[in-house]
């Protein structure tokens, strides 16, 4: 592929400074075309493979809310984004011993990574995005850290007023600019007079992700789990990032090099889903929901069961639960189709019913 640093420079010479959004946009689709980025050789490891005791806590979850939504006979596993499959592996062979065989579904469009999901699924379907996933059948979805590399928009408070910030050139370098479109009317109007540098981010991409996930559990029936590291309530402030070789990189430095990411709005996409149909569960800390879904208990029993393996497990366990590692920073956002139960874990959301 051509060098995409080259590439953006070309066109922002050419136009002058890109939004950040259609930076982030860019630099992701080169990224994760172009590797395999899971791993300890990789750039960053999600919580599946952390340890297996997190996809087997999914799995109990959705196979309770589906045998109390009345065991139906065909039903969708879809995955947006499922990494090396990992996640689907684990919760599926713990779903299955409560009867629940569903059809799987991934939402991928890196071909590295669908070579690595097709030798764990090789009869799983895979699809682009959400609009082609099948109407006709209950919708069992899991988005676990998706969201976070969905391109954010960025508007910035200059003494001139809000505008949305750019990305433009100092030499060959990338740096962040200010437009030179009002933008105040897209501001919420509680935050209208903050001071100058203020930044706050929006993501109309992973708005229509979760309206699309909202709008199918109104439609289809089913159950949904959003996992990710992000706030609620919403908050002020620039959360762009870079992850290189498990380390903070500098995002302007190489673009398409480095997995970009932006911590998620919980409230702002809860109300999208919701104003589209579904029903919200509630959001939760990871650490709180893994544990009302028993994962001290089954953290022991695999302890108990591989002594050698003890420290290893306890490791695992307190790195996906504790406040200060994955534990709160990480949050579930649970969604149900209208007719559908509660699933365990999960309180009322701050702004969302």
């Amino acid at each position: 592929m051509a060098d995409l640093s080259d590439t953006l420079r070309r066109l922002i010479a050419m136009q002058g400074p890109i939004p950040l959004a259609l930076y982030m946009a860019q630099a992701n689709a080169h990224y994760y075309a172009t590797r395999d980025p899971l791993g300890a050789s990789g750039d960053f490891i999600t919580a599946p493979e952390i340890s297996q005791m997190f996809g087997e806590m999914v799995g109990v979850w959705i196979a309770d809310v589906w045998r109390r939504a009345g065991s139906p006979a065909r039903v969708i596993y879809a995955e947006p984004g499922p990494g090396r499959g990992t996640l689907a592996r684990d919760a599926l062979r713990v779903a299955a011993r409560f009867g629940l065989a569903p059809e799987v579904h991934f939402i991928e469009g890196s071909p590295a990574l669908r070579r690595a999901q097709a030798q764990a699924f090789p009869h799983a379907v895979w699809h682009e995005d959400l609009s082609t996933l099948p109407e006709d059948a209950p919708i069992l979805l899991v988005a676990n850290e998706f969201l976070d590399a969905l391109p954010v928009r960025q508007l910035v408070k200059t003494p001139q007023g809000w505008r949305e910030r750019m990305v433009g050139l100092d030499g060959t370098r990338f740096v962040p600019v200010s437009g030179g479109l009002p933008m105040d009317s897209a501001v919420p109007a509680a935050w209208r007079e903050a001071e100058a540098g203020a930044i706050v981010e929006t993501s109309p991409a992973a708005g229509a992700v979760m309206g699309e996930i909202g709008a199918r559990l109104a439609a289809q029936g089913g159950a949904a789990l959003i996992i990710d590291y992000g706030y609620a309530p919403r908050q002020m402030g620039s959360t762009f990032q870079a992850l290189r070789a498990h380390a903070h990189v500098d995002p302007f430095e190489a673009p398409g090099e480095a997995d970009l990411t932006c911590l998620v709005d919980f409230v702002t996409a809860a109300q999208v889903a919701q104003a589209q149909g579904a029903r919200v569960m509630g959001i939760a800390g990871q650490g709180g929901w893994l544990m009302a879904l028993g994962m001290a208990e089954r953290a022991a029993a695999l302890a108990k069961a591989a002594p050698d393996q003890a420290q290893a497990v306890e490791a695992a366990y307190h790195r996906l639960t504790a406040p200060d590692q994955m534990g709160v920073l990480f949050k579930v956002l649970g969604l149900a189709g209208r007719e559908w139960p509660d699933g365990a874990g999960f309180a009322p959301p701050p702004g969302a019913s």
